[in-house]
């Protein structure tokens, strides 16, 4: 309802106002007690494939080969979130897992934290977030308040870089909280380095993929591997069995350029024979900000961007259905890296901007829109 609302200034003129803002807040219970349901049996997205733990990437019980560091890697919670609908004037939350992570140049709210959107007029809208306590990581937290109880269209990321074992929300007694069909669309699976795993941004939904499923209505499932995205052999092994509608690819962040001469055709060839007739859509890497002045960085950069970009042009025309996209972070203002290597939120929106058109008229050539 959109109401008048009438003030007077200090110098006795009337200001009339309208908006849509209620004239008297709603306000959750004090003593208001909770119902916890655990996430994964409501509609968990973004998940590349299915395993036992539905919080994990990849079920490291089935896959191996994997580092230390990457098998906890695949294990965290990256991209994945869950919707559901509730009238609850309040969420909280109730987890626990693998909170061991720690990074200088990563928000806690981004790699132990949740983050939630709530529709309104078709469009998602980030409404809270909220991240554990580093003393006490187990401890119920309070997500949102003071929400009016019309039912609402909820999406929950979960941490980027923790193992989680249980995620429970909790909502408050007599209300509802019920699981809802996937608002999004297809399956594209996305492979790639610390850029797609959401390194270095404030908050879980803050990825490049994450947007680009919010901005398109066209689901990533991503599996973002930081530092370890090297087109290994044991990677194809899980991308080979992963069924989606299309594969994109971030694979030239992390690989020097002898690496990606070594490897690249093979790793081709492997996701061509396993997926034949669907998009492989590589993305060339971006600059880095910390080659500006450190000038045997930035030869490094050049020789990995000058050997995707020379491999690729031969592998589109040697390979059908394999595709090859720029990729931009910046804006010319050299204000967009954390670290000298990683976006900020900005610079991971001005990404997703970046791959936006090609990929969706790439997209559109298998019927995928």
């Amino acid at each position: 309802m959109t109401r008048t609302i009438i003030k007077l200034s200090l110098v006795g003129i009337i200001i009339i106002m309208t908006g849509t803002a209620p004239l008297f807040a709603q306000r959750t219970p004090r003593d208001a007690k909770y119902v916890y349901t655990e996430a994964s049996s409501l509609n968990i997205i973004g998940k590349i494939m299915p395993t036992s733990n539905p919080y994990h990437r990849v079920d490291t019980s089935v896959y191996k080969g994997f580092t230390t560091r990457e098998n906890f890697q695949v294990r965290c919670s990256s991209g994945l979130a869950v919707v559901f609908r509730t009238n609850s004037s309040s969420i909280k939350i109730k987890a626990s897992g693998d909170y061991s992570f720690q990074s200088d140049h990563t928000m806690r709210l981004a790699s132990h934290g949740y983050d939630l959107y709530i529709s309104r007029g078709g469009k998602w809208i980030w409404a809270e977030n909220v991240a554990p306590s580093p003393t006490q990581p187990d401890a119920i937290m309070s997500l949102i308040n003071n929400m009016d109880t019309t039912m609402k269209e909820c999406l929950l990321y979960f941490p980027i870089y923790s193992s989680m074992d249980s995620i429970q929300i909790g909502v408050e007694e007599g209300s509802t909280l019920e699981a809802i069909e996937s608002p999004f669309r297809h399956r594209i699976a996305i492979y790639g380095s610390s850029y797609t795993h959401g390194i270095s941004t404030s908050r879980a939904g803050m990825s490049y993929p994450a947007q680009f499923t919010r901005r398109t209505g066209l689901q990533m499932l991503s599996l973002g591997c930081s530092g370890n995205c090297k087109m290994q052999p044991y990677f194809a092994t899980v991308l080979e069995d992963v069924e989606a509608d299309a594969y994109v690819f971030d694979t030239f962040s992390n690989p020097d350029g002898k690496m990606i001469r070594e490897r690249l055709f093979p790793f081709i060839e492997r996701m061509s024979k396993a997926h034949p007739g669907k998009p492989l859509i590589f993305q060339q890497t971006i600059p880095r900000e910390r080659g500006n002045f450190d000038y045997r960085t930035e030869d490094r950069e050049y020789d990995r961007r000058h050997t995707a970009d020379s491999l690729m042009r031969i592998a589109v025309k040697k390979y059908k259905d394999v595709y090859f996209i720029q990729t931009n972070a910046g804006d010319g203002s050299h204000e967009w890296a954390v670290d000298g290597i990683h976006p900020d939120d900005y610079g991971y929106y001005l990404w997703m901007r970046s791959i936006e058109k090609p990929l969706l008229r790439i997209l559109r050539r298998y019927g995928i829109k």
